[in-house]
Formats: structure tokens, C-alpha cells, sequence
């Protein structure tokens, strides 16, 4: 990863796609299936409640902020999309990269998400 790269949220891929089909008019097969997967993930029918860009960016800032967290940016914007509320869920991301973390500091990128969700 480099620090070039640049991490977007389903919402952000929605509002880009329904963009290019208002402009255009028309959308490839690939674009509109890729429009109705965006519009899934990035409404209240994935995970309970809507997500937007700018929820993302600033959850994924937050998270960056972590000294668990810092070196691994990527991570950061996956628990950012998913925002998981469960421990289990905050493991299943972080086990890619074999970071030994402890509850502790589980708890508090669960305690970010939530604040950022609006969920305290």
C-alpha cells in the first residue's frame, strides 16, 4: 500500500455511478450492476442504517489516528465500510493482516464506530 492510495466507501461508488447515468443517460450492464450493488451497501437494508461519504471518511480518519491502526490505512477503510458492532467483526478484518490486538483496543475502535455511526 501506498500513500497514494485512495479508499472509497459504497456510497460514494453510488453517488458516482448515478451521476454518470444522469449525465449519460445510460450505463453499461457492469456499471448498472455495480449502481445496484453500491445502492444495497450503502442503504439501511445491509446493516440496519445508511452509510455516507462522509461518515466514512471521518470514521476511517479516526481509525488512522490508532497507533494499531496507523500503519495499516487499508484496514482502516474496510472497518470503516463494514462499521461492525461486534467484537467477532473487528477480528474478522483485522486477521488478514495478523495484527496481535487485544480487547482493549477492540473495544475502542467498536467505541469509534459507534460514536461515528451516531450509535452514543
Amino acid at each position: 500500500m501506498s500513500e497514494d492510495d485512495n479508499f472509497i466507501d459504497f456510497a460514494t461508488v453510488r453517488d458516482m455511478l448515478e451521476g454518470a447515468q444522469d449525465r449519460r443517460g445510460d450505463l453499461t450492464y457492469e456499471q448498472v450492476a455495480a449502481l445496484q450493488h453500491a445502492q444495497w451497501a450503502a442503504s439501511d437494508n445491509r446493516n440496519g442504517y445508511k452509510t455516507t461519504p462522509e461518515v466514512f471518511e471521518s470514521l476511517k480518519s479516526a481509525l488512522c489516528g490508532m497507533e494499531k491502526l496507523a500503519q495499516y490505512p487499508d484496514l482502516a477503510a474496510k472497518i470503516a465500510e463494514l462499521i461492525p458492532m461486534y467484537p467477532d467483526d473487528v477480528k474478522a478484518v483485522l486477521v488478514s493482516k495478523r495484527i496481535a490486538i487485544d480487547e482493549s483496543d477492540i473495544n475502542a475502535i467498536l467505541d469509534i464506530v459507534r460514536q461515528h455511526v451516531g450509535f452514543e
